[in-house]
């Protein structure tokens, strides 16, 4: 996927997929452009994956204002969360063994952030939901992180976790298709570049 759209562009079809995402051309070191510049920015792109209301995006920022540090700290914090990610679901996508350090690495923040995590009753049922106050500047990373659980520990969805056959794109998906035969991030995208470029070897 070459750029940011406005709005972002989401087509992981999970969470978690999407947050690994906010890379364009992944694996290009020339094209490569990380969406998270700024805390701000991930803020913006918790919007827009429906992680924050507006209402609490706001108050974010204002406490970013007053704690610019802090909000750095969890900036690089969210970035480092992706990059494990990334890396233990391509090597799913692969079926090869992810990096131990890796999943060391997301076990810890496994550990820290589901010290929040609590069972509330709603009406007449009950549901899991991590408590933490709309200061906490990394409020938007808990959910993504259980995103990131739910497929890890999932029976049979993990064989769907696939990366688009477009190089250098390199952005991750859960393939949703009844076959299993999705290749590509986007068929407007990296599929129609793959059929251009099959058109015109073709014609040569």
């Amino acid at each position: 996927m070459s750029e940011i759209t406005n709005p972002y562009t989401m087509v992981g079809e999970r969470l978690c997929m999407d947050f690994i995402n906010t890379v364009s051309w992944r694996e290009s070191t020339e094209k490569r452009r990380d969406w998270f510049t700024s805390y701000a920015k991930l803020v913006d792109w918790s919007v827009h994956a429906e992680v924050l209301t507006v209402q609490q995006a706001q108050d974010l920022l204002g406490e970013a204002e007053k704690n610019p540090s802090k909000a750095e700290e969890v900036l690089n914090q969210a970035i480092e969360l992706r990059e494990v990610m990334y890396r233990l679901f391509k090597s799913i996508s692969m079926k090869t063994s992810p990096n131990d350090q890796d999943l060391v690495r997301f076990n810890e923040s496994v550990s820290h952030f589901y010290q929040s995590l609590q069972v509330i009753q709603d009406e007449n049922q009950f549901t899991l939901k991590f408590i933490q106050t709309d200061k906490n500047l990394d409020t938007m990373l808990p959910p993504i992180l259980q995103s990131a659980v739910n497929l890890l520990i999932s029976k049979n969805e993990l064989e769907r976790v696939k990366q688009c056959e477009g190089d250098p794109c390199g952005w991750l998906f859960f393939d949703t298709s009844r076959n299993k035969s999705r290749r590509w991030c986007s068929m407007a995208d990296c599929g129609n570049r793959a059929k251009v470029r099959r058109f015109y070897e073709k014609g040569k």
